[in-house]
């Protein structure tokens, strides 16, 4: 089980008991359409499904998705993960999404934030690799504010199941040298 401790939330592994605060997060279109996988609505079998999923990768040591916890309340408020890791070449992806309740607090910069600090420091990875769709104006400039680069477009590379429409992704990568220079900024 991963905990990782920031300020103000704690990023864990998911619990059966987040089902209610996982559909109140999901189940927006302002929320879905900017993620691949998330269908709307997004319904209690879809949530189920997902935390089982959570739970059998937390349990046999593959990616890790991690719920995003506001310590205040112990709300779940988002979601955030570090996927596709090789250990041979010290990368890995990921991607992380907030509750629109939640979003222009900075919660999501500190989640990304803690969960790279996690993949460069504890997993010893030397390069994460994210993106985002266009228009995604929030996810840009927050993984700009953390140091990554533009790295190119592939071309209605996914289906948004929310969307039903298939679209291209930005890719971006950081450095581990860049994010420790974002963070002596």
């Amino acid at each position: 089980m991963v905990i990782i401790d920031s300020e103000r939330i704690l990023l864990r592994s998911w619990k059966d008991e987040d089902l209610k605060d996982l559909i109140e997060g999901l189940n927006n279109i302002q929320v879905s359409k900017w993620l691949a996988g998330v269908p709307y609505p997004y319904t209690e079998e879809h949530a189920k499904g997902f935390l089982s999923y959570a739970k059998w990768l937390d349990e046999n040591g593959k990616d890790i998705m991690l719920a995003i916890v506001l310590k205040e309340n112990n709300k779940v408020i988002g979601g955030t993960s570090i996927e596709s890791i090789n250990l041979k070449d010290g990368t890995a992806g990921g991607g992380i999404w907030l509750n629109e309740k939640y979003q222009r607090n900075g919660y999501g910069i500190e989640a990304f934030s803690a969960r790279i600090k996690y993949a460069f420091e504890v997993l010893g990875l030397r390069r994460m690799e994210n993106g985002y769709f266009p228009g995604n104006v929030k996810s840009k400039n927050m993984q700009h504010k953390l140091g990554y680069q533009e790295e190119g477009i592939r071309r209605k590379r996914l289906l948004c199941l929310a969307t039903k429409e298939y679209t291209d992704e930005c890719i971006t990568g950081l450095l581990k040298e860049e994010f420790v220079a974002y963070q002596e900024s």
